[in-house]
């Protein structure tokens, strides 16, 4: 089952289930975490709740796409209650194209600290079920504002140095009201960072991280393959600029979802009911890491066929909103 939510012609909010071109109302449902946490109260999971609502009109999925009315498949109506974090050095592959960044020496006492962390992952990143395993490079990215839609563009502030994607998975959760973290499912994601920033110095890494992301446009709701392929494009001037294949699940991981989870959630502040977290599970594949420079205009492109249509997002130059020497005195 995949949902998206999206917005009627006079701005309405609607949840919709996919089905093939077309998406189906969900009757009764304004929100994802609205029925989310309806489904948590009521003791039952995403999917049955879906059901016991039932389905209404239809739309069609692509013009809802072309006029950008397909919203983020989770989201809260206050920002700042919505959490976007994430885990990075996750995947087997995200060692080397990191380290095309950050100088990997042989030994672990000379090694880097990405390397470090990346062999820790590799020896105890998949505790047992039920015990915790190591902990995971943690990066905070931004609260709901920073969450653009599908199909909209990035913003580039002036001060940035790079925008490049970062195509991953990522897991969308509610609190519920017994201050249990509940998982909904999992989106595709565009994990929108500064790299040439990062490539300085590694302690710029929370710098570069502060900037816009994208999800969706679907939520598939339960569990996923251990194995997932698929594919990122950098697209200038409707042409395709870079292209590659990227891995994901578990079978792909150096960590399981479980530990990557708890070492999330473990933090009292992060389980507040109601409040809605977006984590992002990482990456291993970069265009920036084979020398490409996006500039303003460009778009992303990233697909995963069991999440459903793509995300795409383009890059779009904007203002400064703070300049030096603007704090105001009181």
């Amino acid at each position: 089952m995949n949902l998206v939510q999206f917005e009627l012609s006079n701005g309405q909010r609607r949840v919709g289930l996919v089905d093939s071109d077309l998406i189906r109302e969900v009757q009764g449902a304004q929100s994802v975490r609205e029925l989310a946490l309806s489904a948590i109260d009521a003791g039952v999971d995403l999917a049955r709740q879906v059901d016991s609502q039932g389905l209404g009109d239809s739309h069609d999925y692509a013009q809802l796409l072309s006029e950008q009315r397909i919203l983020p498949p989770l989201d809260h109506p206050d920002p700042a209650h919505l959490l976007v974090s994430g885990t990075g050095l996750t995947h087997l592959g995200s060692a080397s194209a990191r380290d095309k960044m950050h100088q990997q020496a042989g030994d672990e006492a000379s090694m880097t600290d990405t390397m470090r962390i990346f062999k820790w992952g590799v020896e105890g990143g998949k505790p047992e079920a039920g015990q915790a395993g190591v902990q995971p490079e943690w990066f905070y990215k931004g609260d709901g504002g920073i969450v653009v839609r599908p199909g909209a563009a990035f913003p580039l502030p002036p001060f940035a140095e790079d925008g490049g994607e970062e195509p991953e998975l990522s897991g969308l959760y509610v609190i519920g009201n017994d201050g249990k973290p509940y998982r909904l499912g999992f989106a595709i994601g565009n994990e929108y960072s500064d790299h040439i920033m990062e490539r300085r110095n590694y302690l710029y890494l929370a710098h570069s991280k502060l900037r816009a992301c994208s999800f969706g446009p679907e939520l598939r709701v339960g569990e996923l393959p251990q194995n997932l392929a698929g594919t990122s494009r950098v697209i200038r001037d409707g042409a395709v600029l870079w292209e590659k294949e990227f891995l994901s699940g578990e079978a792909n991981m150096c960590h399981s979802l479980e530990n990557l989870e708890y070492h999330h959630f473990k933090y009292a502040q992060f389980l507040r009911p109601g409040d809605v977290h977006v984590h992002f599970f990482g990456t291993a594949t970069l265009s920036f890491a084979d020398g490409i420079r996006t500039q303003p205009g460009d778009q992303f492109e990233i697909s995963q066929a069991e999440f459903g249509k793509p995300l795409v997002n383009g890059i779009a130059a904007s203002e400064a909103a703070f300049q030096p020497g603007g704090i105001g005195r009181l």
